[in-house]
């Protein structure tokens, strides 16, 4: 079990940010004309992905972030989508595209990870320190070696 008091301490909204900074450099070399176009679109849903996984930490109530993480889960599938539509109108080669892909399928899987851990797990805000923590409960621990041995 382990306590977050960060959102920034939460290794999905690290992937997250990595993701976003990425494409801001791949979409850096597009062309001028597509500024209010695809260009636009590939940022705004990538820089969503961390944006929600903050503001859902912030609201201090599992249901809450769960349904933040979800929100971030949808923008992942957008910028998916939007990359996926570069490709085919020859904005961005298969090597950058392909980098951003394989980011963006590690991230999706962590996402719904930690939905399914987010619902059942305790997320409160501490009245001494104001800060918000969670202790995630899971049951995918490694058994310790005498229990292994006893199978």
């Amino acid at each position: 079990m382990s306590v977050i008091q960060s959102y920034r301490d939460l290794r999905v909204w690290q992937l997250g940010m990595n993701l976003a900074t990425e494409a801001y450099r791949v979409t850096k070399a597009w062309p001028r004309e597509e500024m209010f176009g695809l260009t636009s679109q590939v940022r705004r849903s990538a820089s969503s992905i961390p944006a929600n996984i903050a503001e859902g930490f912030g609201r201090e109530a599992s249901g809450s972030f769960a349904q933040f993480l979800r929100v971030a889960q949808g923008s992942l599938k957008e910028f998916e989508t939007h990359i996926l539509l570069a490709i085919r109108v020859g904005l961005v080669d298969g090597p950058a595209a392909d980098a951003l892909l394989v980011q963006s399928d590690d991230l999706g899987k962590m996402l719904g990870s930690l939905i399914r851990k987010v619902a059942t797990s305790d997320v409160r805000s501490s009245p001494r320190s104001g800060r918000t923590t969670i202790r995630l409960v899971t049951d995918d621990r490694r058994p310790t070696f005498d229990e292994a041995s006893s199978q």
